[in-house]
């Protein structure tokens, strides 16, 4: 089965967000492309948030679902508890109806699995078998812990989660053919598909359905109800606070402490205390891997707003009656570890892979996050694991950028000079030193490149890369006199009215005479061919005689040239 989170290469753009917000660093970038490196990856879809360019895509699921309800006879939806905060405009029994007019049985609420669930979790904390409990109701929880936190394994609940024990319910109650769709805020659900239910689909799916079908929301009555009955304070699961709420109806130890953490990089910073700590008394953990719970899903299509999703889901979740059947159900869970292996790297390494970005030295270390990692040290260990490349670092290519602008600099035959708005020296080469000689020949043997000396002290014409700065001049090109020599100055904007290059050519030297009058004889001889043609007649062999003339010209000085 493909994987529930992919990327789309044409579409990722080199600017390593899903790097800098997946809290486990489970990207790997390949020729600029990140890719959800799939066994490190705990789904909880927080690059498919953040991407800006919609790379990361959620595996699409709606065409199986499609076919799921041509070849079985009953299909049932399990209906995410979020659907009060995603479809608020809408009545329960309204959406229920829209749901079944595209070919459902019946819609059932997953939060029926909550509420056995905290009847299971009560159990267990009258037991006393287990100090720490972690709920297993989050699959993305789950896999942070099997992956990166192996010795809390034993931890974890030993139960279903709400859906795979609402799923068990509705095939106790329907007949193990019927299917089972989930349809919530969640990808990892997608993970999650074993033989309780068939399919997971997100609200964002649903909305797609609809459209596709066609519903006509005039049409429906608001009388849907959900099958077999509607569920209570199972409905309080999808905000932080709410499993704990549902523990708390039933009978558990007066002394145990209950604690609750929502948003991946809290629940790490807590899981990493819990490792060393050691408890006089029972605690139990919900722990839901999206901040403020799964209202805020990565499969729902408005994100924020957790005060109005909380007071909703507050206010609409009937309250636990006094007395009810629990039901029984079979629905115990063994969790094992998958843990990453973390690759350790010696500093000689790491140094040199610092080496490799030119990070020479301590104050090189910028630690910007521009590369998505937290510091330059976890970048160079992500490089010697192959999950990033050189290009990542900003401030590693624009050194390349700069270095290859400088060589080539140095490298050109004529005076090059940049200078910003106060016609300060940003960059000069060896050549326009050469040409301007007197003080810049002198400032220059303290600083090669003359950067930060003010042009009007060295270059006497200066008042021409004034005007052109004022004037934002695109390019100009002039001769000028200067020290006995002809100097061809080049202008051009780098960037309007705030940075200007200037190139200079000593035309005066023979090369450059030699080119000037190849070039002005060819253009004479291009110019003057069409009249020669015409009057050819009356000029006789004095006309072909001039031809003649001009391009021995430019044939002496191109071999002149070639000679030397």
């Amino acid at each position: 089965m493909n994987k529930p989170i992919y990327t789309e290469k044409t579409k990722c753009q080199d600017c390593y967000k899903c790097v800098r917000e997946c809290p486990v660093k489970a990207i790997r970038v390949v020729e600029g492309s990140a890719q959800v490196i799939p066994e490190a990856c705990i789904l909880c879809g927080r690059c498919t948030e953040v991407c800006p360019v919609g790379a990361k895509k959620i595996r699409d699921d709606l065409a199986d679902a499609m076919h799921l309800l041509k070849s079985k006879q009953q299909v049932i939806v399990s209906l995410a508890p979020t659907y009060r905060t995603e479809f608020s405009g809408l009545s329960a029994g309204k959406l229920i109806n829209a749901i079944k007019s595209i070919g459902f049985y019946g819609v059932s609420e997953t939060a029926l699995g909550a509420q056995v669930v905290s009847s299971a979790c009560a159990k267990l904390l009258n037991s006393g078998s287990n100090p720490l409990l972690i709920s297993s109701a989050c699959p993305s929880v789950v896999h942070l812990i099997e992956q990166y936190y192996p010795q809390l394994v034993s931890n974890i609940t030993p139960l279903q989660s709400p859906l795979q024990a609402h799923s068990r319910l509705i095939k106790e109650l329907y007949g193990e053919e019927c299917g089972v769709i989930f349809i919530g805020p969640c990808i990892a659900k997608k993970n999650e598909v074993d033989n309780s239910f068939d399919i997971a689909l997100t609200f964002a799916d649903l909305r797609r359905w609809f459209n596709i079908k066609g519903v006509d929301w005039n049409s429906l009555q608001n009388d849907g109800c959900f099958i077999p009955y509607p569920a209570e304070e199972g409905g309080l699961y999808p905000i932080d606070g709410g499993m704990i709420e549902g523990i708390k109806i039933h009978s558990t130890p007066s002394e145990t402490l209950y604690m609750s953490f929502s948003g991946i990089l809290e629940i790490c910073e807590a899981f990493t205390e819990l490792s060393t700590a050691g408890f006089s008394q029972p605690v139990f953990i919900e722990a839901l891997a999206c901040t403020g719970g799964c209202i805020n899903g990565p499969g729902v299509t408005q994100r924020g707003s957790l005060a109005r999703k909380r007071f909703k889901v507050q206010t609409e979740t009937p309250p636990a009656p006094n007395e009810r059947t629990e039901i029984e159900s079979e629905n115990r869970k063994t969790f094992h570890s998958r843990e990453v292996t973390k690759s350790s790297h010696s500093r000689k390494d790491v140094a040199a892979a610092l080496q490799k970005i030119g990070k020479k030295r301590g104050e090189d270390e910028l630690n910007c996050g521009g590369c998505g990692y937290y510091t330059c040290q976890d970048f160079a260990a992500a490089l010697l694991e192959d999950k990033a490349e050189p290009a990542m670092c900003v401030s590693y290519l624009r050194k390349l950028a700069q270095n290859k602008a400088a060589a080539l600099l140095k490298a050109m035959p004529s005076g090059v000079v940049i200078v910003d708005e106060n016609l300060k020296i940003i960059e000069s080469n060896t050549m326009f030193i050469q040409i301007i000689g007197g003080d810049a020949a002198i400032v220059s043997e303290a600083d090669p490149d003359l950067e930060g000396a003010y042009l009007e002290r060295i270059v006497p014409f200066y008042k021409l890369f004034a005007k052109a700065l004022e004037d934002g001049t695109e390019a100009s090109v002039q001769d000028i006199r200067f020290n006995s020599r002809i100097i061809r100055l080049t202008l051009f904007s780098i960037q309007k009215h705030l940075v200007l290059g200037g190139i200079l050519q000593d035309i005066t030297e023979p090369v450059i005479q030699r080119e000037q009058i190849i070039e002005k004889a060819t253009e004479v001889m291009r110019k003057n061919l069409t009249t020669v043609q015409q009057i050819a007649f009356l000029l006789g062999e004095n006309a072909a005689d001039s031809e003649v003339l001009l391009s021995s010209i430019v044939q002496s000085f191109s071999t002149k040239e070639s000679d030397s």
